[in-house]
């Protein structure tokens, strides 16, 4: 099977890339093992958080110029990335994924676990505050429903009531929900979207929670609503007649699942083949060149393509692996940067800056693929996997993801 591009990995970084593409008119396949790391997004793209050293970031474009030549931010340019940044809005929107917030600014958003922590833009239903210690209410109602253990309403609570709220916490129960219910692995955020993609139900849940209500200024309640659609926020806030604030939960997270849902539609839409449940094996080299791939599922049948694009992701993904002699990159053998001393690799203290997350695999100015020392010539890589960044520490992990994606694409559409 033949192609313009082959594109591995069907996370926020391959479908990118792959639209990309493939409304500028290449073929273009993509190979998807299964879940990526937007089914664990917390609802909001961070495109810098921090400094390598620990300095919070609150105008993300202009802290750019301080970061290390070796970051992707660099190896784009910040002029390019900038006109990147511009267009991120537009380009989202046009695969059914609205985004709110301010790319020059970082906002913030209230987390599962009740801290406040930096983004630059949210997703569909997540709000973003100006300030980490802006009240939302002077008495807020916390809403959870009966058996859902992924969002801690005490958490919640507590984050809250250090900007001066006071909150109370109750919970609902739903009827519709008990099948679910009887069991805690099925009390998740996927079965329960399902559940209130219903407007019955999503009716039944106002109703509840406005039985509740009693001088409460505003709601807070999980983002679990609107596995098919965007709006159900919207809908259910002018219902219920106060301002309701939606908090991702614990991952698997609707706000996520529901970007990936729209974005692989935009991509077959536009006459991509995404082929999901498959996984790339190894390559076929050819001097500097990778002429094909092989999958588990298409056996004999290789993929053929004029360019590459490796966006596997990192460690969660199994885009990289660790073993005692280093970082590997287990498809096509690329190599990696990570220090040869095993005790820089980590800091005892869990919390703090962990250096393995910031390696990965060694590329060019071009994001083109080194091997042995060697540029591949028509093999990219992208997102997370990437070297020079720490993904995690430094809140990039989406803009990386994002702009390499886009960075690559150009260079392939220049060729």
């Amino acid at each position: 099977m033949r192609f313009d591009c082959v594109i591995i990995g069907g996370g926020l970084s391959g479908l990118v890339c792959g639209i990309s593409l493939q409304k500028a008119g290449k073929k273009c396949a993509i190979v998807s093992a299964g879940q990526n790391s937007l089914n664990f997004s917390s609802g909001t793209v961070g495109l810098l958080s921090r400094l390598s050293d620990g300095t919070p970031v609150d105008k993300p474009l202009e802290a750019l110029s301080q970061l290390g030549e070796g970051h992707p931010y660099r190896k784009i340019g910040i002029e390019k990335l900038r006109g990147y940044a511009e267009g991120i809005k537009s380009f989202f929107a046009e695969c059914g994924v609205s985004l709110s917030g301010d790319v020059e600014t970082n906002g913030f958003y209230l987390t599962a676990v009740g801290n406040y922590k930096r983004a630059a833009l949210a997703m569909d239903g997540i709000t973003l505050l100006k300030d980490k210690n802006q009240k939302i209410g002077d008495n807020v109602l916390v809403v959870n429903m009966e058996g859902y253990l992924d969002f801690n309403t005490q958490f919640i609570a507590s984050g809250l009531e250090r900007n001066g709220s006071k909150c109370r916490i109750e919970t609902v129960n739903l009827d519709s929900l008990e099948r679910i219910r009887k069991s805690p692995t099925e009390m998740r955020a996927l079965n329960i979207a399902r559940v209130l993609d219903s407007e019955k139900v999503r009716e039944q849940l106002i109703d509840s929670v406005k039985a509740i209500l009693k001088d409460e200024d505003c709601v807070v309640m999980p983002a679990v609503c609107g596995l098919d659609r965007e709006g159900v926020d919207k809908l259910i806030s002018e219902a219920i007649g106060r301002k309701v604030y939606f908090i991702g939960t614990m991952p698997p997270t609707i706000p996520g699942m529901r970007a990936q849902m729209s974005l692989k539609s935009s991509f077959v839409s536009a006459g991509g083949t995404f082929m999901m449940g498959d996984q790339v094996l190894r390559g076929e080299l050819k001097g500097d060149r990778i002429i094909s791939v092989v999958t588990a599922n298409l056996g004999d049948v290789n993929l053929e393509a004029d360019n590459f694009v490796l966006a596997t992701g990192s460690y969660f993904a199994r885009g990289l692996s660790s073993s005692p002699e280093g970082i590997n990159e287990p498809v096509f053998g690329l190599d990696t940067d990570c220090s040869s001393d095993r005790n820089d690799w980590y800091d005892p203290q869990f919390f703090n800056k962990q250096n393995y997350l910031g390696y990965g695999v060694v590329t060019d100015d071009s994001f083109k693929a080194v091997k042995n020392g060697h540029t591949l010539d028509n093999l990219y890589v992208t997102g997370s996997i990437l070297s020079g960044m720490n993904a995690l520490y430094e809140g990039c992990g989406a803009g990386v993801a994002i702009f390499s994606a886009m960075k690559a694409a150009e260079s392939i559409l220049g060729e």
